[in-house]
């Protein structure tokens, strides 16, 4: 099977391959031997462009209480914190750091019904920065079923320019299904209740939709 395109590298993709090749015939046109050795650099960063707008088929793991990883990543946070604006009790919190080379399709943590959608502008520090959870552009979504309810935060960083959702309060969600994407390293900040049990340890690599958080 080819290498599936997320839609939000359908139009970057072609502008970008566009602005390649003409910076490539300013480089052939100062001397042909300047124009062969900038192909080298210009074909890497063409394949690293369309490898971040990768959208890979995934298969879920099911089961009765598990709370999916709804990016890819790396564990940087765990810790107890007051929830955010929605859940109004202490949760567990995850925070997980996206590289520019990790998968940047967002998925459901668990099956359920959008409560809220909060949007807030704000600064591009870098993901790895715990203040980032706090000054940084993101988007909250609090979904709920009759098992749990369950907060996650897109964040931007400081390559991050772009935050992408595709859902709207009051829409049933699937565990495990694309619901939006960030463009260029970023961050997620996942709110799980308290009783339940972690499966993931910090300094964990996590995949979007295929590995288990935690099970209530």
């Amino acid at each position: 099977m080819g290498l599936k395109i997320h839609k939000e590298g359908k139009f970057i993709i072609p502008i970008s391959f566009l602005i390649l090749a003409l910076l490539w015939v300013g480089f052939y046109a100062i001397h042909p031997y300047v124009g062969y050795l900038m192909a080298i650099p210009g074909l890497v960063l063409a394949f690293l462009i369309v490898y971040f707008f990768r959208n890979p088929d995934i298969k879920s793991p099911t089961g009765k209480g598990i709370i999916l990883s709804p990016c890819d990543g790396k564990v940087v946070v765990m810790e107890e914190v007051e929830g955010p604006e929605g859940i109004d009790e202490k949760v567990q919190q995850i925070s997980i750091f996206m590289s520019p080379l990790d998968v940047h399709v967002n998925r459901n943590p668990i099956s359920g019904t959008i409560k809220k959608i909060h949007y807030k502008e704000g600064s591009y520090l870098p993901a790895y920065n715990p203040k980032s959870s706090e000054l940084n552009e993101q988007n909250l979504i609090i979904t709920e079923n009759e098992e749990m309810k369950v907060g996650y935060k897109q964040i931007a960083g400081i390559m991050a320019r772009r935050i992408c959702s595709y859902v709207k309060e009051g829409e049933s969600l699937k565990q495990g299904e694309a619901y939006g994407f960030i463009r260029f390293g970023s961050r997620m900040d996942i709110y799980i209740p308290l009783e339940a049990t972690l499966e993931v340890e910090l300094g964990q690599k996590v995949k979007a939709g295929q590995v288990i958080l935690a099970r209530l």
